[in-house]
């Protein structure tokens, strides 16, 4: 008997059609033509930089005194104030800021108001003053300066450990009426296993960008026996063995293909003429766009998404790989920026970054240290973009804001207020809040007014 012929691509569609339909009467239940997603939808995508970015070359002051005084401490790793280097930007209060050149495709986007900046947010326990923290008379957020713990803490939005929930899984939880009947994943990670993701009711998915979730063996001839097979598949993971480890794999494995088949359904760059660049978080965001794209089938009008890119923890060498890195960054938000445009959503779609900590003002060589508080960027069409919000500390070394003597400073915004911000405008009602940020209670400002 001779072998079957390789298949075509378009015969391996059509059965992975075949197979999508199959698994659609899975838990999802998203297979379903008359789903609509509401008007009101919206998304949050967080873009986490592992490693600690240095908020300090993100931005920089470009005022006079300041300039001086920051360019004095940072050494070699200063960024000239000209224009070849820094990308000029002006506050609404006036105070002019250059960001890194690295940024250059999301620059242009400050100046339409759709690209802000949050400075120096950070975990707190509650407001810190710099007295506070030498004698230890407020709680202060567990093993400070260890990436491990504070990757941790920031991703569930917790200064004390994980609890075992990210602070997007609880509002992907706050926010589950408003998804209707639709049981598809509200919470995705594109950047493998993400504690962010996870709630206390919605569990946490992850794909991996351009990875087929199909089962191997169903490239076979005749037809007959791909759709046994496919059946025998479907029995498998439908079938209640009574164990509840057995079956919770069942559920995620018959989701995991559901979902494959939707994606492989729309091919190409979910359908978008917006090109992404070709980078690791680049093709994160392409898959993100795909899944929104796929809004109108799965009935979803909120999403959260984790995206991530590693490299940041720059003790050394640092001014190449962290512009490089940044332009990664830029390049992919631009993307992504412009695929919500065309499809129409951009007022319903917020990109904003995190990462665990920031790092030293005063450098290390040709690197920075592990810092504290961090500057963040936020960018989307409903973001009131062309300012810096939150107060930057003083560029003092053992100055007010200085955690020790090397600009480690403490935080002036905490993450509660800039993650409750975004909760709110997400629709997590004021009543819900403290189910996702216990936190908040301890500062003044709940919402820091940068999106409208």
């Amino acid at each position: 008997m001779k072998n079957a012929p390789l298949l075509s691509r378009r015969a391996f569609l059509q059965r992975s059609s075949l197979f999508a339909t199959a698994t659609g009467l899975g838990r999802l239940g998203i297979l379903n033509a008359c789903a609509q997603s509401a008007p009101d939808y919206k998304a949050l995508v967080c873009i986490f930089l592992m490693g600690g970015n240095d908020g300090h070359n993100l931005i920089v002051p470009l005022n006079g005194p300041e300039n001086a005084t920051y360019r004095a401490i940072r050494g070699s790793l200063a960024l000239p104030d000209n224009n070849t280097q820094v990308l000029p930007v002006t506050a609404r209060n006036g105070n002019a800021y250059g960001l890194n050149s690295g940024l250059a495709s999301i620059h242009p986007l400050w100046s339409q108001g759709k690209l802000a900046v949050v400075a120096n947010m950070g975990m707190l326990v509650r407001p810190t003053t710099r007295a506070q923290y030498i004698d230890a008379s407020v709680g202060l957020p567990s093993n400070l300066f260890s990436h491990s713990d504070q990757m941790v803490q920031m991703q569930a939005g917790d200064p004390n450990g994980s609890g075992g929930t990210g602070w997007a899984g609880r509002i992907a939880d706050a926010t589950r009426s408003l998804n209707g009947a639709s049981t598809f994943p509200p919470a995705i990670s594109v950047a493998g296993s993400a504690l962010f993701c996870s709630g206390n009711v919605v569990q946490s998915t992850s794909l991996l960008p351009g990875f087929d979730l199909s089962a191997d063996g169903f490239s076979t001839w005749p037809e007959t026996a791909v759709a046994a097979r496919v059946q025998g598949l479907q029995q498998m993971l439908t079938f209640d063995s009574g164990l509840a480890m057995v079956q919770a794999a069942n559920n995620v494995r018959r989701d995991a293909l559901e979902l494959n088949g939707m994606l492989r359904g729309l091919d190409g760059s979910g359908n978008v003429a917006t090109v992404f660049p070709g980078g690791s978080l680049g093709q994160q965001l392409k898959q993100v766009t795909q899944i929104i794209r796929l809004r109108g089938t799965t009935g979803m009008n909120r999403q959260v998404f984790f995206c991530a890119l590693g490299g940041f923890d720059t003790h050394s060498s640092q001014s190449w790989a962290h512009w490089d890195l940044l332009r990664q960054v830029s390049d992919a938000m631009a993307a992504f920026y412009n695929a919500t445009v065309e499809m129409g959503i951009a007022d319903r779609v917020t990109t904003f970054t995190a990462s665990e900590f920031g790092r030293t003002l005063q450098p290390s060589g040709s690197g920075s240290d592990h810092g504290w508080g961090n500057h963040q960027l936020l960018l989307g069409g409903a973001v009131r973009g062309g300012d810096v919000y939150g107060t930057f500390p003083t560029l003092a070394l053992g100055g007010p804001d200085d955690s020790g003597s090397r600009g480690a400073f403490i935080p002036t915004t905490s993450l509660d207020q800039f993650g409750g911000t975004l909760a709110s405008w997400f629709g997590v009602s004021a009543a819900a809040m403290p189910s996702v940020f216990p936190n908040l209670v301890h500062f003044g400002s709940h919402d820091l007014g940068f999106l409208a």
